[in-house]
């Protein structure tokens, strides 16, 4: 699938980031925990190099619950912090200020040595669309950063103080200039880490119906009440149309609403608890650009 998707303010976006790393102790990775691996920026290997990082799978109240341990573990045999967190009910948070403190834990130590408290800097990274402010506003429990359901809603850098000893800077969704892996970029587009705008969201239906078929198979049967799975994903939304009543004057069944229903009732849990790959999948890809974190 490919994507014209790296606008102008992204480049923006990452030299402000580049300029910001001086003045952060580590870096707080956010990625989609249903898209563990393609929502990751493979730019960051080499900007955040030497810089202690700690992953957080966010939105993992919209995920499969086994499938993040999966992830989580992938990660940790990385050598990475890893923890998943739902910002709507954020229980991890003691675990998420855990993690971080001991990333920081050498510079804290530095710094008492020299008889002085450290304040603590962590960087909040990801994509569009991954839920960095979110994330932030239910670790800081306030609205503390703007939020917003679209691609692209923070642009500029913010820094919030979390408590006297920790801060952190949140800053824009950086994507990365050319996307040449295929898949990824099909799940980019289903979680809507690429604005709708570009996309033709009733052949991003069809695949996530494909993708249903082989991963979730019940989970369209038992939402919309279908006997069970077309034949194809057109005869899928079809059905699905019909049992909605979406008709189109003369009375046809108005398949490209269902497609969008699909589409929004899967980025909104409403199918389940789905996620698109697992560490099995992506272990064969080629030029793994993560494979030496």
């Amino acid at each position: 699938m490919e994507i014209q998707w790296y606008p102008g303010h992204m480049a923006k976006a990452r030299r402000i980031m580049q300029e910001s790393l001086k003045a952060v102790d580590l870096i707080i990775e956010i990625v989609d925990a249903r898209i563990a691996y393609s929502s990751r920026n493979p730019d960051f290997n080499d900007l955040f190099a030497g810089k202690a990082r700690v992953m957080v799978l966010n939105k993992a109240d919209l995920a499969d619950r086994t499938a993040t341990r999966q992830w989580l573990e992938h990660f940790k045999g990385q050598g990475l912090s890893a923890v998943a967190f739902d910002s709507a009910h954020p229980k991890e948070k003691q675990q998420v200020s855990a993690i971080i403190e001991r990333s920081a834990k050498e510079k804290v130590d530095r710094m008492a040595k020299r008889g002085a408290r450290k304040v603590v800097r962590a960087m909040v990274a990801g994509i569009p669309n991954v839920g960095k402010s979110t994330f932030i506003n239910a670790f800081a429990g306030s609205a503390a950063a703007r939020t917003g359901n679209r691609p692209g809603v923070t642009r500029g850098k913010q820094i919030i103080r979390i408590t006297p000893f920790l801060e952190l800077l949140d800053t824009p969704g950086v994507l990365w200039p050319k996307l040449d892996d295929a898949q990824g970029a099909l799940h980019l587009a289903l979680t809507g880490a690429v604005k709708d705008e570009i996309m033709d969201t009733y052949r991003l239906s069809r695949e996530l119906i494909a993708i249903l078929a082989q991963r979730y198979p019940r989970a369209l049967p038992e939402r919309y009440k279908l006997a069970g799975l077309g034949e194809t994903p057109d005869h899928t939304l079809m059905d699905i149309a019909g049992k909605r009543g979406f008709l189109l004057k003369g009375g046809d069944v108005d398949i490209e609403r269902a497609a969008v229903t699909v589409l929004d009732e899967f980025r909104s849990a409403k199918l389940g608890q789905i996620t698109l790959e697992v560490p099995g999948d992506i272990e064969e890809r080629q030029d793994d650009p993560f494979m030496e974190l």
